[in-house]
């Protein structure tokens, strides 16, 4: 029982018990609205899936904290074909949601995992080593180099377009990568470079390779007039429907369980990629302020502990689970207030889904561990 007890105490004086605890009342937050949006389903599994997810997350944040980075990025070939060969499981098993139109899950006895979630840290591993070994050895703005981390990239990509079209998964990992590349000291030549490739081949994928149904849920909030009318109106509706719940919350909302869209229920998929229109609707300006403070404040939290890790590495890892969270709460805020597409992105830690909330949490123990590990090398710039 002492020991027990000693390595408790040990775990709460070296690991990031802050970033645990701000984690936990996001998560617990999450599931109050959850609680409150499906009381009316039929199924009624959501709130126990949900805390048995939040238990093997907690329990996955514990176990990474104790294991050294460098020793998982020192495997970073084998967590590449790992992350083929998972994705690769979509092409033959994966299924879909009529909300979303894409085949982006696996499903075992009800139960759903998203492989294109939880090979987000495989890929942030992977980038980090290998931004990291280049400036180490002075070549990151090499063209040969630049174009061997790409390819990591352009394969996970493509395979996830071509295996589910969940192109909203797909465009987190270009973010990620992008704003990996920028904080490691990649010249922004490069970018440029990049932004004009990118600009110059895009007709050609949005002619060749996105549905029809992808064409109107990008340009439904920036060029509108250039849909059919009806097309614009069915595309648009679910998100229509989140902002009249949010602006119908007010500053202190209509009170939990009491919001006439949460609760008949008016939005698809409102406990999961439209959890933050609950928030709004039933706890007012309030209950959303509170989600974006929690947020930013874990987004923060990982800079911070990133910045301080004076190591290459674990700076770059806490970079790219800063940009994960970053662009999914960004796109997903803005989807749930009719500017951005929606392209089905879950908010982190908030939103019903176990591949999501476990992925959070094993990225903050990853984070936990980079901050019980100070390194002697020094993060410096090129």
């Amino acid at each position: 029982m002492r020991t027990v007890i000693r390595a408790v105490i040990k775990f709460l004086n070296e690991a990031d018990v802050f970033l645990l605890i701000l984690s936990l009342l996001s998560s617990v937050y999450g599931l109050i609205l959850i609680s409150s949006v499906t009381r009316n389903f039929e199924t009624g599994t959501e709130l126990i899936v949900q805390i048995g997810s939040l238990i093997i997350g907690i329990a996955l944040f514990v176990l990474f904290s104790y294991i050294d980075i460098d020793i998982i990025a020192d495997k970073s070939r084998l967590l590449m074909i790992f992350s083929v060969l998972f994705i690769s499981t979509l092409y033959f098993w994966g299924v879909g949601m009529e909300e979303v139109g894409n085949r982006a899950w696996l499903r075992f006895f009800g139960i759903g995992i998203q492989p294109a979630e939880v090979v987000k840290i495989p890929f942030i591993i992977i980038a980090a080593r290998m931004i990291s070994d280049f400036r180490e050895r002075k070549v990151l703005n090499n063209f040969m180099s630049l174009i061997q981390i790409v390819l990591v990239l352009a394969v996970l990509f493509v395979m996830i377009l071509f295996t589910s079209a969940d192109l909203g998964s797909a465009l987190v990992y270009a973010f990620i990568l992008v704003i990996m590349l920028f904080i490691g000291g990649v010249k922004l030549r490069w970018f440029a470079l990049g932004g004009a490739i990118i600009a110059a081949s895009f007709p050609f994928f949005w002619l060749n390779y996105l549905s029809e149904g992808q064409k109107a849920r990008i340009l439904a909030p920036f060029a509108p007039d250039a849909l059919d009318p009806e097309v614009y109106a069915r595309i648009t509706w679910q998100a229509n429907q989140s902002v009249n719940a949010i602006a119908s919350g007010g500053f202190r909302g209509q009170g939990l369980g009491k919001g006439h869209y949460t609760q008949r229920p008016l939005i698809p998929a409102q406990h999961t990629d439209f959890i933050f229109s609950a928030a709004g609707e039933e706890l007012g300006f309030v209950g959303c302020m509170l989600i974006v403070i929690l947020l930013a404040t874990i987004i923060i939290r990982c800079v911070y502990v990133g910045a301080k890790s004076n190591n290459s590495l674990g700076m770059l890892v806490c970079t790219g689970v800063a940009a994960m969270l970053i662009i999914q709460t960004v796109e997903n805020i803005g989807m749930c207030l009719g500017i951005l597409p929606v392209i089905g992105i879950t908010l982190p830690f908030l939103s019903y889904g176990g591949s999501s909330i476990v992925t959070c949490f094993a990225a903050m123990g990853i984070v936990s561990g980079i901050k019980m590990r100070p390194k002697p090398v020094r993060f410096r710039s090129l």
